[in-house]
């Protein structure tokens, strides 16, 4: 039983990329030690909860926190910043209340206020401690008393000049680290490594197993996730509580594998926490933009966030490869492993997007020792639908970008051409043979044509009779097509897209597994046939992901420099998937590689927003207004020269003036409530430091997190 549900003889598990027959796409699982060594980690690479650390990492509290603080670990602040008095007003306001305190107590001890306060003494003393010979014990009692008395106007006073909080502040409890969060659980029954919820169910066998193994440090947070994501298939019904009780009794640890029979990534480079989801991206800053409960804590994305999907934009050397793909990815890939998700990644060759040991599949497109191939039609038979995918990868950015546009005319054209020639040959066109169908060359259309007639497909005739009036009209969309078909009829390319059922295509209809896809773009030379891909990739995961049945597994497609990849079609696409259990990352180097009528629904498409630092204003201003404003406190100070009016006054000012050099004035203060930006365009552009950020975010739920300052190195 694999971490997705499927069982069959011992270990034997369906690959979830379609392929051809021949040798194995993925080499079988060989049989592996309770936990398969990890390799030593490079310096600076975060611990990985496992061996004797798992239980510590397992027993830690995760409370509720607001979308997008770093639960683990997490101590929960106010909502308001308590009032906070600043310290020079607090160390004279306490110095003050000592002395104060001082002198009434010397007042009091030496009698210039009276005995008023010793009347309580004389009224409840014996008479022989009162009258002269009150002996030791009498001595001591009344200096009790006294100290009684004193140390109350001291408590009085330490209450009026903030003595605890100079304490709390500056004392010794400010100089010992906060103690470490309560590891224990508060009873045996909910002991997380005790596995409760199985034996509340019944299968105590699988639970005993299963803390066993935690016990004796062979298990790690990869194998809890997954183990987790297998019983919640138990809970759902999709799978049997025997079966999955076998299966944990037989390997422990290592039960219901995933189908590459990996349970850890080969490096990790961002901190994750699996019983979460969440990847830690950095800080928030202690800023007064942040909110308070924000300030100082981790930031951290997991599938509820990026199921709204998420758009970063910033300039190159900004951050957003290393501090935002790269984490994201590697998280998403944690999250395969678990069963959970199914990532593909997209970037140019080079681009520091995780070793390929990490992926199940990578696609070298242009590389000739590349392993895998790239399914041109997404991986089905339907030959309209594998029009409008192709349609939108080589025509989607010659489409009116206003709101409401389609690309229906290439659609056609194109339906018009593979659904003959489907239906003659049994599959569609190799990208040569494609090209030389938009090009029109007489040769392969007569041969289709006396092959339809042949078989009697009228209906099919009358497309192929269409397309050939058509091709005789002038604006015919058939030649633009068939030049950005020439992009990929290329020697580089000659390998690739292959169509005859000899090689190893990759199909985005694999998505209903937990696989880990990497595609590398040939960026160099190759940069319009790199656009045209990246388009085709998202263009079929759009439309692959909308039609799966197990949605509970989360899909994400992570695509690094998304420069002419957005269209309207694609704007429509991402604003669908979250209710498909579904996602996209995307990076920009600036907002002016999206037509100007698509930036606003780009921005409100996408659920998290952003703004890497290095910035240009006006893209600032793209961001300051889907941000919108919010109401803030302002203050006014005005300060007014004081006019003297009698001769003592007069020499006081003129004193006052010799003495410090200025005019005596009065300040008046005005407070009003404004509307004001929460972040301006000038300050996106100038007031975000170097390795910083401003991000908002909106999770699958609708809470929403307002624009964060996050500091990507903390």
């Amino acid at each position: 039983m694999d971490s997705d549900g499927n069982r069959d003889a011992r270990g034997t598990h369906a690959h979830p990329v379609p392929r051809p027959a021949g040798p194995p796409a993925v080499p079988p699982v060989p049989a592996m030690p309770a936990v398969p060594p990890r390799p030593a980690r490079a310096p600076g690479e975060p611990p990985v909860p496992d061996g004797s650390a798992f239980l510590t990492w397992l027993r830690t509290p995760r409370p509720e926190a607001p979308p997008g603080i770093w639960r683990f670990g997490h101590r929960p602040r106010p909502a308001e910043e308590p009032e906070r008095i600043p310290g020079r007003q607090l160390v004279t306001g306490a110095l003050i209340a000592f002395l104060c305190g001082w002198l009434l107590c010397s007042l009091l001890y030496n009698g210039y206020l009276g005995s008023f306060w010793l009347w309580p003494w004389f009224v409840l003393a014996p008479d022989s401690w009162t009258l002269g010979q009150a002996g030791a014990v009498g001595g001591v009692a009344s200096y009790l008393y006294e100290g009684l008395v004193f140390a109350g106007v001291f408590a009085v006073f330490g209450r009026i000049g903030h003595w605890p909080e100079i304490w709390r502040r500056y004392g010794p409890p400010a100089w010992r680290p906060s103690p470490p969060a309560d590891e224990a659980p508060d009873a045996p029954g909910e002991d997380p490594a005790e596995w409760p919820h199985l034996r509340a169910a019944g299968a105590v066998d699988a639970a005993e197993r299963l803390a066993s193994d935690a016990r004796a440090g062979l298990m790690r947070d990869v194998d809890h996730a997954r183990i987790t994501r297998a019983w919640q298939g138990v809970r759902s019904g999709r799978h049997s509580l025997a079966t999955f009780a076998g299966a944990v009794l037989a390997d422990g640890a290592a039960a219901c594998p995933h189908p590459s029979g990996a349970r850890d990534l080969p490096a990790r480079q961002a901190r994750h926490d699996l019983v979460t989801g969440q990847v830690r991206l950095g800080t928030t800053a202690d800023d007064a933009r942040n909110p308070y409960a924000y300030r100082g804590t981790g930031l951290a994305l997991g599938p509820e966030l990026l199921g709204t999907s998420l758009l970063a934009v910033g300039p190159a050397g900004s951050g957003k490869t290393g501090s935002v793909v790269r984490p994201l990815a590697e998280s998403l890939c944690l999250h395969a492993l678990a069963g959970r998700a199914a990532v593909v990644v997209v970037g140019a060759a080079g681009a520091g997007l995780g070793p390929a040991d990490a992926y199940d599949v990578v696609v070298r497109i242009g590389n000739p020792e590349s392993e895998y191939d790239l399914d041109l039609y997404g991986g089905t038979t339907d030959p309209d639908e594998a029009a409008a995918v192709l349609a939108e990868a080589l025509s989607g950015d010659l489409a009116d970008p206003h709101p409401g546009s389609d690309s229906r005319r290439s659609t056609t054209v194109l339906a018009q051409l593979l659904g003959p020639f489907r239906a003659v040959h049994g599959r569609f066109p190799s990208v040569p043979e494609l090209r030389q169908l938009l090009d029109g060359a007489p040769g392969p259309l007569a041969a289709l044509r006396k092959a339809l007639q042949d078989t009697g497909q009228e209906s099919l005739l009358r497309e192929l009779d269409a397309r050939e009036r058509q091709m005789a009209h002038p604006g015919d969309v058939a030649g633009v097509l068939a030049d950005r078909v020439a992009l990929l009829d290329r020697p580089a390319f000659a390998a690739f897209f292959d169509t005859s059922g000899q090689s190893r295509p990759f199909s985005l209809k694999a998505l209903d597994h937990p696989v880990r896809v990497r595609i590398d773009l040939p960026e160099r030379g190759h940069a319009d046939a790199s656009r045209i891909l990246a388009r085709l990739v998202l263009a079929q995961f759009t439309a692959s992901v909308a039609v799966r049945e197990d949605r509970s597994l989360f899909a994400c497609l992570v695509l690094d420099d998304a420069s002419g990849v957005v269209t309207p079609e694609a704007v429509r696409g991402i604003a669908r998937l979250r209710s498909a259990g579904a996602g996209v990352v995307l990076t920009l180097r600036t907002l002016d590689d999206v037509p100007r009528p698509l930036r606003g629904p780009l921005l409100g498409a996408t659920g998290c927003r952003m703004a890497l630092s290095g910035l240009t204003p006006w893209d600032g201003q793209d961001f300051a207004e889907v941000w919108g404003k919010e109401w803030t406190e302002a203050r006014d100070v005005t300060d007014r020269q004081i006019i003297a009016e009698t001769p003592a006054g007069k020499a006081a000012h003129m004193l006052r003036r010799v003495i410090t050099g200025k005019a005596p004035t009065a300040r008046a203060v005005t407070v009003r409530q404004v509307e004001r930006e929460r972040w301006s365009a000038s300050e996106l552009a100038h007031a975000v430091p170097p390795g910083h950020a401003v991000l908002s975010l909106t999770s699958v739920q609708g809470e929403h997190a307002p624009p964060l300052l996050v500091d990507l190195r903390g």
